[in-house]
């Protein structure tokens, strides 16, 4: 009972540990159904080479007949009739090798990049997967920021409101610091509702991906700082993005897939060749033969030529070559667009990290300022509209600094993603800024 009271006293007295980034991404691996449905869509893909490669291999089929016959013969200028009534049937197995069909090869080719493209959808997918829980994971403790200094701001003012009144009733101040004070309080408990709004909003915006309430999340630690994009070289980044950025991967699949559907059409003016053995057995009546069966073997080789089919195969060529032209040109936007992506994020990376630097110190300077202003006010060289003011520069400042510092590390992750080489382990070096022992 000791033991367990001890027990019990220490879990009391230790931290509550909150949830990681990396244990909401884990989660949401396993429940977000976008995801889920990305991975079935890799599963489907993958079917492509099987179905590809079926069009090369032989293939056998059994067929079977069964015919009730009902026949009535007779021969013209000669009275009377024969009528006969039997039944006939048969089966047949039938093996079929292509020896050539071309179209068949190209679509075997076909199925190669198909499967490619499918892992490249889901390799999408898992990036994308990555970008939202880092989103709404940010999102929500900064709403958390947000609210914690909403109220340190209104309980500051909440004191400065005593402050004014004690003062009015003393005749040390005028009713009109009392005002001031009044509306800022007020102002301060409606930002107070609406962060509180936020807050719920950001939660349940994680929920929707992990599948569960979030519960309580690790925070930055205080040391915590982004990093420089390495290389420093901004045109690196976007010669990178250009070539490999998954969705140019995606498009640049797209456009082999149409390059060789050209080719596919184009051999419908091709004949084919195949190997094809037939056995069977038939059985049959023939008058004064009587009945006949017939157990049959062979073996041969079977030509197609396809002469004219009323111009179909002309029309899906030229069908087949403005899509190739197509996806051409959605290629070149992708990389375009790849590079676009890579300038903002490295931008916004480096951007970040200098408005981190500038917001720190302005923090310093606001923190010092409402010091200063306080003491003032004691003083009588300031009036109570200065310290408020004061004190909401802070929590501003606060406010834009936790806001500048998420959506760096945000950057970060972006920027890897244009260039396509976010995966689990960036997600690793993030978590690692982050502190469960401060979970809010």
């Amino acid at each position: 009972m000791r033991t367990l009271v001890c027990l019990f006293a220490l879990s009391l007295a230790s931290p509550a540990l909150g949830a990681d980034l990396l244990q909401i991404y884990r989660a949401a691996q396993d429940n977000d159904p976008t995801y889920a449905a990305a991975r079935s869509t890799l599963e489907a893909g993958r079917e492509k080479l099987p179905q590809g490669l079926a069009g090369l291999l032989p293939s056998l089929t059994l067929s079977g007949n069964s015919t009730w016959n009902d026949n009535e013969l007779s021969v013209r200028n000669t009275p009377g009739s024969t009528r006969q009534n039997y039944n006939s049937n048969g089966y047949q197995l039938t093996l079929s090798q292509p020896l050539f069909r071309w179209q068949n090869w190209v679509a075997y080719d076909q199925s190669k990049f198909q499967v490619a493209q499918a892992e490249a959808n889901f390799a999408q997918a898992r990036q994308d997967l990555i970008l939202r829980v880092a989103q709404a994971y940010f999102d929500t403790l900064f709403a958390y920021e947000n609210l914690s200094a909403v109220r340190a701001n209104k309980e500051a003012i909440g004191l400065q409101l005593e402050s004014a009144k004690k003062n009015f009733e003393v005749g040390t101040a005028t009713i009109t610091d009392t005002h001031e004070a009044q509306a800022r309080h007020d102002l301060a408990l409606a930002q107070e509702i609406a962060a509180e709004s936020d807050l719920e909003v950001k939660q349940n915006a994680l929920q929707a991906i992990i599948g569960h309430p979030p519960g309580n999340l690790a925070r930055l630690r205080k040391d915590a700082e982004a990093r420089q994009p390495q290389p420093s070289d901004m045109n690196q980044w976007v010669n990178a993005a250009e070539h490999d950025s998954i969705s140019v991967q995606i498009q640049q699949a797209a456009a082999e897939i149409a390059e060789r559907e050209v080719d596919r059409q184009r051999a419908g003016h091709y004949p084919t060749l195949d190997l094809v053995a037939n056995y069977g057995y038939a059985k049959s009546y023939t008058q004064g033969a009587g009945l006949l069966e017939n157990d049959y073997q062979n073996v041969g080789v079977q030509l197609n030529v396809p002469l004219y089919l009323g111009g179909q195969v002309n029309s899906r060529q030229r069908e087949a070559s403005a899509n190739r032209a197509a996806t051409q040109s959605m290629l070149e936007a992708a990389r375009r667009s790849a590079a676009l992506a890579a300038r903002q994020h490295y931008l916004g990376v480096a951007n970040g990290l200098a408005q981190i630097r500038a917001l720190k110190a302005a923090l310093i300077s606001s923190q010092s300022a409402l010091e200063s202003n306080k003491l003032g006010h004691e003083v009588g060289v300031r009036i109570m509209i200065d310290v408020l003011n004061a004190e909401n520069q802070v929590y501003v400042t606060r406010r834009d600094l936790a806001r500048s510092t998420f959506d760096t590390l945000l950057a970060q992750l972006q920027l890897k993603s244009a260039v396509g080489t976010l995966g689990d382990e960036d997600v690793v070096a993030l978590n690692t800024l982050l502190d469960p022992t401060t979970a809010r």
